[in-house]
């Protein structure tokens, strides 16, 4: 069961790093999710920095086996996590609730989160996963520098207790994980497309420097983008692409 144990840290500077050497000190079981609403140096994708004040933030750290799957198809478990905390942003904020490929989680077309999943591997073996999401929560407004952010409390003018959130999206995180075997890829994948940020509409992006107007027109089974340029497919890694925003 995912969040079973539940550990809530007072304070820490990644979720992630805890967790991570709680895995390679050999004492964690599957499905063990460390919480904190104050994390002093938290991971985002590509090195980047993810801060907030205590209370304001969802920061929470799963360690799984994912026993169900080769390590070819970590990109369904990318999937699976990104569909969980779509699930559950969606019963607080609304139809609105995207995902941007590949995994982090917008309303609108601004952020509200995002996902950074962490491989341990034994040899060829895929030992363990840690599964890093964050959320803004009560966020009242943003640096200016986070043009797109966007907090729960933005959305809904509530404020929240982050703690009993994080239990909730582990509920859905367990559902969603439960579903997680080789042959379900199709439908997991179908599922996916239809909660995409931009999917079959042009829009603007950058590679090496120019700025064009593409068209996402499908996910393959290993995460690639197909970006439609021109008449031309291009099949796009994660980070060879950026999403260029216009508001």
């Amino acid at each position: 069961m995912v969040g079973h144990p539940f550990y809530t840290l007072d304070e820490i500077d990644s979720t992630n790093n805890y967790a991570m050497e709680q895995v390679n000190s050999g004492q964690v079981t599957s499905g063990t999710a460390w919480f904190t609403s104050n994390q002093t140096a938290g991971k985002g994708t590509r090195g980047k920095q993810w801060l907030a004040r205590p209370g304001d933030i969802i920061a929470l750290s799963i360690a799984l086996q994912p026993a169900m799957l080769p390590l070819s198809r970590q990109f369904m478990l990318s999937m699976a996590v990104a569909l969980a905390t779509h699930d559950f942003l969606s019963a607080y904020a609304g139809d609105e609730t995207i995902i941007k490929w590949p995994n982090d989680i917008y309303w609108r077309d601004r952020k509200a989160g995002g996902i950074l999943i962490e491989n341990v591997l034994r040899g060829s073996m895929w030992h363990y996963a840690i599964i890093g999401i964050g959320l803004n929560i009560n966020q009242g407004k943003f640096p200016d520098a986070l043009t797109n952010a966007v907090s729960l409390k933005q959305i809904t003018g509530k404020n929240w207790d982050a703690a009993s959130l994080a239990k909730d999206l582990c509920r859905h995180l367990d559902n969603r994980i439960k579903q997680l075997h080789v042959s379900a890829i199709d439908t997991l994948l179908s599922e996916y497309k239809t909660k995409l940020f931009r999917w079959q509409q042009p829009a603007l992006y950058r590679k090496d420097g120019e700025i064009f107007q593409g068209i996402i027109r499908d996910i393959l089974p290993d995460g690639h983008l197909c970006l439609e340029r021109d008449g031309t497919i291009l099949q796009l890694g994660f980070g060879e692409v950026e999403f260029i925003l216009t508001h």
